[in-house]
């Protein structure tokens, strides 16, 4: 039986370490019409870590826009991306430490914008609750994904951050599912 991910869990703890936690995880999205909610298996996660992490956005400071990043962790950080993209975030960490992990990719949907027209997800989710009462939450089925699993790498689209912060290697993806294993 899965474990409902509680809100709290993602308060306290650091963002990176979070953005590999979540890898394996089961993002669900409930059925608007009252069917069966969609599963779908957490395989690549990105890490935005506070205002001095130049590809965050919060590094531009409090706006309109990045004002739900400086809630306390567990709520869903939704933004258009291109004009065209919806971008699933969780917000991570204390209240006022604007942190969260971008969802890139669940089961064998490769790519932000693809997961959210996939699972239905729209900026009507931005700032609501990782709690079944959104419609959209976070689950643990117990499987156990080992460190050897995990392949890190530089993060996508944020060479306007500069050679240091480009280049952190805080993207990651399952590398059993990428190898067929």
């Amino acid at each position: 039986m899965a474990r409902l991910v509680e809100p709290h869990e993602f308060q306290a703890r650091n963002t990176v370490t979070l953005a590999r936690w979540l890898l394996g995880k089961q993002l669900v999205r409930a059925d608007p019409a009252g069917g069966e909610p969609r599963r779908a298996r957490i395989t690549e996660t990105e890490a935005y870590h506070g205002p001095r992490d130049l590809a965050c956005h919060a590094s531009k400071g409090r706006t309109p826009r990045t004002e739900v990043m400086f809630a306390p962790g567990g709520v869903w950080y939704v933004y258009l991306c291109y004009g065209m993209h919806e971008m699933l975030n969780l917000v991570t960490g204390p209240a006022d430490w604007p942190a969260a992990v971008l969802i890139r990719g669940v089961g064998e949907v490769k790519g932000p914008g693809r997961l959210t027209r996939k699972l239905g997800i729209n900026r009507s989710l931005n700032a609501q609750p990782a709690t079944p009462a959104s419609g959209l939450w976070l689950e643990d089925d117990g499987l156990v994904v080992t460190r050897r699993a995990i392949q890190a790498g530089p993060r996508v689209g944020v060479a306007y951050a500069g050679p240091i912060w480009s280049a952190k290697p805080w993207r990651f993806s399952l590398k059993w599912l990428k190898d067929g294993n």
